[in-house]
């Protein structure tokens, strides 16, 4: 199986060879996924050398002239490094665009903190109108990544991963998708997280959502599913389980169920930082996202 760079790769710069108004804007990381692409379309596949602020520079640029740009590095350098530009560039001058980051949370531990960025979700959070996508699978990326290409101008984050789900779902794009029903609460797993919530909620009377778009957050199909698992009014316990910052998405589910009374536990990254750099599956554990300890905090949590 590719991974989620690799489709990435393969599916824009077939875009490119449809779409005149696309254009791929990188900063030297990726930039051999796309030489042909940039051999083919040489005005339209840009590499600015490692500038993180340039390439956002450019592409709010490109899209001030009319253009759809697609940005892509890791999200440490995508996000967090030139978020003013982010800002200024794409919100303040009212033109959209789409980011496309690699290496996550942990993706390569070994490139230490620096190439770390758990908290992007929760940056991005606190600019108006960004749609964010955070794909479990390389196909249902490339779904996500032909979305966002066509989606006008509207700004679009794609959050991809090397930490993958084992199988595709159908997804929607903007949509949660019900993978499982129960009685005993809600759990929604994001992206990546699915197959170890799956796995951790073996036996338990639960329902799970699976998210890949989490901005807007579906809130229609969140208050349907409560309504079904503990009945109207009643009171629903929600666990929410994110590839990212704990607590990212702990507002929206508060404002989704306003009205009724709920209790929400969000897991996801610490704020506290992991010094001693391992594999993807040893940042899982130390995080308490693997299933063992997804299992205990939800059982604990749900009672």
């Amino acid at each position: 199986m590719d991974t989620m760079r690799e489709r990435f790769a393969a599916t824009v710069s077939r875009l490119l060879d449809d779409d005149p108004r696309l254009a791929v804007v990188l900063a030297e990381i990726g930039k051999d996924g796309f030489m042909d692409a940039a051999r083919a379309h040489p005005d339209r596949v840009i590499n600015v050398g490692i500038r993180e602020q340039l390439l956002v520079g450019v592409g709010g640029g490109l899209a001030l002239t009319g253009m759809r740009p697609i940005l892509h590095t890791f999200a440490s350098f995508l996000v967090e490094r030139p978020f003013e530009q982010v800002k200024l560039d794409f919100g303040h001058q009212g033109v959209g665009g789409v980011l496309v980051s690699a290496a996550g949370s942990y993706d390569w531990p070994a490139g230490g903190y620096t190439h770390m960025a758990p908290g992007d979700v929760a940056l991005l959070d606190t600019l108006d109108g960004w749609t964010v996508h955070v794909p479990g699978h390389p196909d249902e990326a490339e779904t996500l990544l032909r979305d966002a290409a066509a989606a006008g101008d509207d700004s679009v984050y794609v959050r991809l991963s090397a930490h993958s789900n084992s199988a595709p779902r159908d997804i929607v794009p903007g949509r949660f998708l019900t993978v499982r029903e129960g009685r005993g609460g809600v759990l929604i797993a994001v992206g990546p997280m699915l197959d170890s919530v799956l796995r951790a909620v073996e036996g338990l009377d639960v329902t799970v959502l699976y998210a890949t778009t989490v901005r807007p957050f579906d809130e229609r199909a969140l208050r349907a599913t409560a309504g079904a698992t503990a009945g109207a009014g009643a009171a629903v316990d929600v666990v929410l389980v994110e590839p990212y910052l704990a607590g990212t998405s702990t507002a929206a589910v508060n404002d989704a169920l306003a009205d009724r009374p709920h209790r929400v536990l969000g897991l996801g990254i610490p704020r506290r930082e992991l010094r001693r750099y391992g594999t993807i599956d040893e940042h899982l554990a130390g995080q308490g996202l693997d299933p063992a300890s997804l299992r205990e905090r939800i059982s604990g949590f749900l009672g």
